[in-house]
């Protein structure tokens, strides 16, 4: 994967906030005359790709024909999930775009949690948004710890981006030791897919291949067999990298949950969050 030189410093200055490497995107600073607009632009560019997650606030909205079919339905009938405040957010928005603030019944604190689950739902457009916080995802930390390969001559890089950076390689070079150290101590006791395989992203699969065939998931395995499975030794952080990286190979597809009604909350839980469309809930291996 290639990435330009700013969208590398950009995931470098992820770096000077840990441990999670999350912080405000106001306090991501690349080349002093680079405006707040590329900025962002590379911000979305790196989430197209899954390095890094962001959270916006919703500025302005309007409610769609869906939300509105839903507000002239009878008060017996309106879904149990649609509460007052939800409500009183599409009511003010049904004739033209507002601002959050138009709906002043609604606590301040509540209002850009409850637009964003009436975005999901399709019920409200967005037409203005801010991003607010920006992380580094597991795939991120995966590119930067294996598949970094800068070639610019012409980047320009402090030292203390260069002292940020080694920190973060003995960091997780440490983790990933006492990683091996968990696994070879609980071998005795792991099944015979995984106790001679220490656990490499191919042997994963190895462990996909045979849970989705005992458990008859038709190649839709559920993220939680796996977790349940591998978690120990391997940590969940551990485990995203491992599939990000058979991903990144081709060998397995990652798909979101459309309906959650089948499975629990910590079932759901299990799942790889994503910006958009949902969280990874489902992993299919390639023939």
């Amino acid at each position: 994967m290639e990435l330009s030189p700013l969208e590398l410093k950009f995931l470098l200055r992820l770096l000077e906030h840990s441990p999670d490497y999350r912080t405000q995107i106001g306090k991501i600073k690349l080349e002093s005359k680079t405006p707040t607009s590329e900025r962002n632009r590379i911000c979305k560019s790196l989430c197209s790709r899954g390095l890094v997650e962001y959270t916006d606030e919703v500025q302005r909205y309007q409610t769609t024909a869906a939300g509105k079919t839903l507000l002239k339905s009878d008060a017996d009938t309106l879904p149990v999930s649609v509460s007052p405040n939800e409500l009183a957010l599409l009511k003010v928005a049904t004739t033209k775009a507002v601002t959050p603030g138009t709906a002043n019944k609604v606590p301040a604190g509540d209002r850009q949690q409850l637009l964003n689950q009436l975005k999901e739902r399709g019920l409200i457009t967005v037409s203005k948004s801010q991003i607010k916080d920006v992380w580094l995802t597991s795939q991120g930390i995966h590119y930067l710890l294996n598949d970094c390969t800068p070639t610019s001559s012409s980047a320009k890089l402090s030292f203390s981006m260069l002292g940020n950076y080694l920190t973060f390689l003995r960091h997780s070079l440490g983790q990933e030791s006492v990683a091996v150290g968990t696994s070879q101590e609980l071998s005795n006791t792991q099944s015979a897919s995984t106790k001679d395989s220490n656990l490499t992203p191919d042997a994963v699969l190895d462990v996909i291949r045979q849970l989705d065939q005992q458990l008859d998931t038709d190649n839709f395995l559920p993220i939680f067999h796996l977790r349940q499975k591998l978690q120990p030794p391997l940590s969940r952080e551990a485990l995203d990298r491992v599939l990000y990286d058979l991903q990144s190979r081709d060998l397995i597809e990652l798909s979101t949950l459309q309906d959650v009604s089948n499975y629990s909350e910590a079932e759901v839980a299990a799942g790889i969050p994503q910006n958009t469309g949902g969280a990874w809930f489902y992993i299919s291996f390639n023939e």
